[in-house]
């Protein structure tokens, strides 16, 4: 189990800031890499590659040996991780990155839901409005697609990101509790390896090896995921959530020079509009009531 370290407070900001913009990168280089190899073999590679990392440094460090529970803990979320990170993913291969991510953002007001149906928690008139402006959000975005640039790929990748922000709504329910129980280093080094054997049990069909030129892009996205993970969990480990979670909205910023850069894609006017309204659904709910961990990217 781990302990809390004292740190000066912009510490923890720091490691946020610079643990979103390593997972924008990410998103590219697994978007790039879903055009060359495939989705489920970039994933596939990448959480093998991570697994290798994440093995590396606890031989290095030599955390403390997991609780059972806490193994229980690592492998709910690591399965739930694994089918919110496909279909995230594959929702990039037909969606801007910046519109993916925004639309992702729905995930902690679909958390308030799940908190009231399992946690027995109340579900206030501001968690309501939060939500509606939320809705609100979706809706826009979705609209302009159907209403300026209908393409029927594009409308089943903006459903694929739904059922990721879903699934991400679940995570949402335990990370927090892990983030206090566990290292940052072993957190990173479970989630790759579950989800590497998850992927594998579908590797006698889809697997394939990479080509050379793949190579480089799975090293660096799976170090950029390592590293994330790590910087993530430790901060969210030293600071309230409520001073991280505007910070992890950045993560739209990141993601639309991302997609910029490599993929030429270029920004809507229903995109921003749809993103500052679900941005602010999430604020008004951090705000008031004990927040939930947002990690907007951690896929």
């Amino acid at each position: 189990m781990s302990t809390p370290v004292r740190s000066l407070p912009i510490l923890p900001v720091v490691a946020s800031c610079i643990g979103i913009a390593l997972f924008a990168v990410m998103d590219g280089l697994i978007k790039q890499l879903g055009f060359m190899i495939g989705v489920y073999n970039a994933l596939l590679w990448r959480a093998i590659a991570g697994t290798v990392i994440g093995a590396a440094t606890m031989t290095v460090i030599r955390p403390p040996r997991p609780t059972r529970e806490t193994l229980r803990l690592h492998l709910l979320r690591g399965v739930i991780v694994s089918g919110m990170t496909y279909s995230f993913f594959w929702a990039l291969q037909h969606l801007p990155m910046a519109e993916a991510v925004a639309l992702s953002f729905i995930a902690p007001l679909i958390a308030l839901y799940l908190a009231a149906l399992v946690l027995r928690e109340r579900i206030g008139k501001d968690a309501i409005i939060a939500s509606l402006l939320g809705m609100a959000g979706v809706g826009i975005i979705l609209g302009g697609r159907l209403g300026h640039d209908y393409e029927p790929d594009a409308l089943w990748g903006a459903g694929a990101v739904i059922v990721s922000a879903l699934l991400y709504a679940g995570n949402l329910i335990i990370q927090k509790r892990q983030a206090h129980i566990s290292s940052p280093v072993e957190i990173a080094f479970f989630q790759h390896l579950i989800m590497a054997t998850v992927f594998l049990l579908f590797a006698p069909r889809y697997a394939t090896l990479p080509p050379a030129e793949a190579l480089a892009p799975i090293a660096l996205s799976a170090a950029f995921a390592f590293t994330s993970l790590a910087l993530i969990a430790w901060a969210y480990a030293r600071a309230e959530a409520s001073r991280l979670i505007p910070i992890e909205y950045t993560a739209f910023i990141w993601s639309a020079i991302t997609g910029w850069l490599m993929f030429d894609e270029r920004l809507t006017i229903w995109t921003i509009c749809g993103a500052v309204l679900i941005t602010a659904g999430c604020l008004i709910t951090a705000r008031t009531k004990a927040p939930v961990h947002v990690e907007t990217t951690a896929v």
